[in-house]
């Protein structure tokens, strides 16, 4: 009988402006002093950081899981912490390295309170405790931020059921990363926020009695196809303009023209729904905006020609 490895988180610093050949969703790149620690936390789920250095920090703002520790083979002194597919979640809502009493890392700290030297390094492991309190906050509490309704086709290894948000081990709380209503709800609030909650083909922002958004959040490349649940895979919709563009009828170049079907039985009406710069309204951050490959697929295996 085998033995089984030691759950070992972990944290990796990341920054939008790095010079490492960073995609969070994808790979993190790092130098060979960090290797032990990162083979640590092969297998196992690590939580990004943007340093508060930065402007703005989100501070703690995703998870996702290590699937394997490799060389980098386009540079040999670097190795890649490559992201098992489906795994990665920006938080909906991001946590911050301190709040009002204290930092959120407790494993900081020396036997002084202070915080150590271990707060600099790149990556670091990352207790089960601070794991499961950063992760309950970043996943948040919002009941008024729904997933998607149209959500028909199981998605292979993900959890269906509503999973409660209430204080868990580590263990308990990858459940939820696993679980399609609870990444759903992410991603909206994800999604919505980068598009200041307009609907990016119609331009509208509408908001109804209860202060909700019209808008919902659609992927772009579906899930059931391996669509990331990342912001640049998404986009926010209204209910016409979503039910549209997962039916092909509407599409985008990869310069995000719209692109409006002519299989459609009324093109020229569909046209009308457009908004006038005949161009998606996508976020002014370039992290957030559409990736060319998935509005590719799209294109290439949705929209109607």
């Amino acid at each position: 009988m085998g033995i089984l490895k030691r759950m070992t988180f972990g944290v990796f610093i990341h920054r939008t402006d790095s010079i490492y050949d960073d995609v969070p969703s994808e790979r993190y790149q790092f130098p060979k002093q960090y290797l032990t620690r990162a083979q640590q936390c092969e297998g196992d789920w690590i939580v990004y950081l943007e340093p508060s250095k930065v402007r703005g920090t989100k501070g703690y703002f995703a998870v996702a899981k290590v699937q394997e520790i490799i060389a980098d083979p386009r540079n040999a002194d670097m190795h890649l912490a490559v992201i098992e597919p489906g795994s990665y979640l920006d938080f909906g809502d991001p946590v911050p390295f301190r709040d009002a009493d204290d930092i959120i890392e407790q494993g900081l700290l020396n036997d002084d309170g202070k915080i150590s030297g271990r707060a600099q390094a790149a990556v670091r492991v990352l207790s089960p405790e601070d794991f499961a309190r950063i992760v309950e906050r970043g996943l948040g509490k919002d009941d008024d931020i729904l997933p998607r309704t149209d959500q028909s086709v199981p998605v292979s290894g993900l959890q269906e059921a509503h999973a409660p948000f209430q204080h868990l081990p580590a263990r308990q709380r990858i459940s939820q990363l696993t679980n399609r209503a609870v990444r759903d709800r992410n991603f909206r609030k994800n999604v919505l926020r980068a598009y200041g909650e307009r609907c990016a083909i119609t331009g509208l922002r509408i908001i109804n009695g209860g202060g909700r958004a019209e808008a919902e959040a659609a992927h772009i490349k579906p899930v059931e196809h391996d669509g990331p649940d990342i912001v640049s895979n998404g986009l926010a919709l209204s209910g016409t303009a979503h039910w549209m563009f997962d039916r092909g009828l509407i599409g985008l170049s990869d310069d995000l023209d719209i692109l409006v079907s002519r299989q459609s039985n009324d093109p020229d009406a569909v046209k009308t729904i457009v908004n006038l710069s005949g161009k998606l309204m996508a976020p002014d951050r370039p992290a957030n905006r559409p990736r060319r490959e998935f509005v590719a697929w799209h294109r290439e295996n949705c929209f109607k020609h």
